[in-house]
C-alpha cells in the first residue's frame, strides 16, 4: 500500500467511527439527550455530536492500531507455527477462552447477588455471531482461506481493543465502543484489499 493509499485509509477510518459514534451515543444515551431534542435545544445538541464524534475518533484510532498490530501477529503465528491449519487451530483455542473470559470473569466481577448469567451470555454469542458473518464475507471476498483468522481479529482483537470499557461495565459507554470498534474492524477488514489494489 503507498502512503498516499495509507492515509485514505486511515481517514476513511476514522469517518467510519466517527459518525457511527455521533449517531449511536444520541440512540443509545437517549434518556440523556432527549430533552434537547424534544426542545430543538441545538446549542446543546450540536456540541454533544461534535464531542461524540470525537470520541468516536479515539475509537477508530484504537481500532486502527488492533488492526495493524493483528497483521504483524497474524504474520509472526504463520512464520512460527510454519503450517497455516496448525496457527488456526491455535487462534480458534484463543478465541474459545477469550469469550469464555468475557461470559465468566465479567459474570464473577460485576453479577448482582440473584443476576442471571444469560445477558453475559448473550452478550458474547451476539460478538460472536456478527465475527461469524463477517469472517464468512472475507472468506468468500478473498481467494485463501481467511475464515479463521478474520474470525479472530473479530473477536480477540475487538474484546481487547474494548478493555478500557470492559473493566468498569458502564453500560452505554460498553455497547457504544463495542459497535464503534465493530464497524470500523469491519470496514479495516473487507476495505484493505481494495485499498491495496489502488494505484497511488
Amino acid at each position: 500500500m503507498t502512503i498516499r493509499n495509507w492515509i485514505k485509509f486511515f481517514f476513511s477510518t476514522l469517518v467510519v467511527g466517527g459518525v457511527v459514534t455521533g449517531i449511536l451515543g444520541f440512540i443509545i444515551r437517549w434518556d440523556e439527550f432527549s430533552n434537547w431534542f424534544y426542545d430543538m435545544d441545538f446549542s446543546q445538541i450540536i456540541p454533544a455530536f461534535i464531542w461524540l464524534v470525537g470520541v468516536g475518533f479515539t475509537f477508530s484510532v484504537i481500532s486502527q492500531m488492533g488492526f495493524f498490530a493483528y497483521l504483524t501477529i497474524h504474520q509472526f503465528g504463520v512464520s512460527f507455527f510454519r503450517s497455516s491449519s496448525l496457527w488456526n487451530s491455535v487462534q480458534l483455542v484463543i478465541i474459545a477462552l477469550v469469550l469464555f473470559d468475557l461470559i465468566y470473569f465479567r459474570f464473577q466481577k460485576f453479577a448482582a447477588a440473584g443476576e442471571s448469567l444469560v445477558s453475559y451470555v448473550l452478550l458474547a454469542i451476539g460478538l460472536l455471531g456478527y465475527g461469524v458473518i463477517v469472517a464468512l464475507i472475507k472468506s468468500r471476498q478473498s481467494k485463501s482461506n481467511t475464515f479463521v483468522s478474520a474470525l479472530f481479529f473479530m473477536i480477540v482483537v475487538t474484546v481487547l481493543e474494548w478493555l478500557p470499557v470492559l473493566t468498569t461495565n458502564e453500560k452505554s459507554w460498553l455497547y457504544l465502543m463495542l459497535f464503534t470498534l465493530l464497524a470500523c474492524n469491519t470496514y479495516q477488514l473487507l476495505m484493505l484489499p481494495k485499498y491495496n489494489q489502488r494505484q497511488g
